[in-house]
């Protein structure tokens, strides 16, 4: 499953960094302790600004190639089975719960374990139509793909299309809080994934996306501020990702600029940049966020 092409649509979170290159370096960047940022501008933020912070966050299925590429082999242990779409009963959970449940998604079908997708086919189905979004999945063609593991990039395009589709259709219909709730649910699964890995198959790669959820989390922070007084739910997911943030408040980033690339992508050419990034993070501190991970998210989840 290594080296799909169509999965560099949506980056997720723990894999945006993983193609940076060392190259000749020519300057360097330190990145800035998160509380640095005024979360209260977060109400400012562009639309474009927000497409970009949930493009680097909601994609369902990048954790899991991360995994793949790393060749930790599958584990319905790091799923979350105790969840019941039928008692979701609020808008907030069924749409953090339709997050949680993506990014599990996306974990079985990159494994190619589609068979066992179906039941939470089902979910993602109630739950989605629980906040009248059913209409962006296809579910008879998911449905259908899953059970047949030949064409699986389709499985995946259409997985991932329809949680895009989604987070769009809220934005533009001022449900944003909605979308703000699926995007923290498929990154708080999608941590939860990597930091049980990590304690089972520990990873110098591995480590450092981990590491680098700091930037991610300070954006998610922002994205979730204007609802954090909306209600007793909210408030209580905004503490959690802040208990989270605490966590990382002392793990240090530098980034270190290298020569530009050129290559051709269909027909045209393109310029990037490349960089190299040096966490620095101390077992303590790794140990300290896998533990607060798993236990907000098993909170989240708990009888459900």
């Amino acid at each position: 499953m290594k080296g799909r092409s169509f999965l560099i649509l949506l980056v997720f979170a723990f894999v945006c960094f993983s193609c940076r290159n060392s190259s000749n370096n020519n300057s360097q960047f330190v990145f800035p302790e998160a509380d640095s940022v005024p979360v209260g501008e977060a109400e400012k933020l562009s639309t474009e600004a927000i497409e970009e912070i949930a493009k680097n966050i909601s994609s369902p299925v990048e954790i899991a190639n991360l995994l793949q590429s790393l060749a930790v082999p599958f584990s319905p242990d790091y799923l979350a089975s105790s969840i019941d779409a039928n008692r979701q009963t609020t808008l907030f959970e069924k749409a953090f719960t339709l997050g949680i449940l993506g990014a599990d998604l996306g974990y079985l079908n990159m494994y190619e374990k589609t068979g066992s997708s179906i039941d939470i086919l089902s979910s993602i189905r109630k739950l989605a139509e629980g906040i009248r979004v059913g209409q962006f999945f296809d579910f008879e063609t998911i449905k259908r793909l899953s059970l047949n593991k030949s064409n699986l990039d389709s499985l995946l395009f259409l997985s991932i299309d329809s949680y895009t589709q989604i987070d769009k259709y809220l934005r533009e219909n001022d449900r944003g809080q909605l979308s703000a709730l699926m995007i923290i649910g498929v990154w708080i699964e999608g941590q939860y994934l990597a930091t049980q890995v990590m304690t089972e198959y520990p990873d110098p790669v591995l480590r450092d996306r981990i590491g680098e959820q700091k930037i991610i989390l300070n954006d998610l922070i922002m994205l979730a501020d204007p609802y954090c007084s909306r209600d007793t739910e909210f408030g209580v997911l905004c503490k959690d990702l802040q208990d989270i943030k605490e966590k990382y408040r002392d793990i240090r980033i530098t980034y270190t600029l290298g020569e530009p690339v050129s290559r051709e992508v269909d027909g045209a050419l393109v310029v990037e940049q490349t960089e190299t990034s040096v966490v620095e993070m101390t077992d303590e501190q790794l140990a300290g966020i896998i533990d607060i991970t798993k236990n907000i998210r098993n909170k989240l989840i708990a009888n459900n």
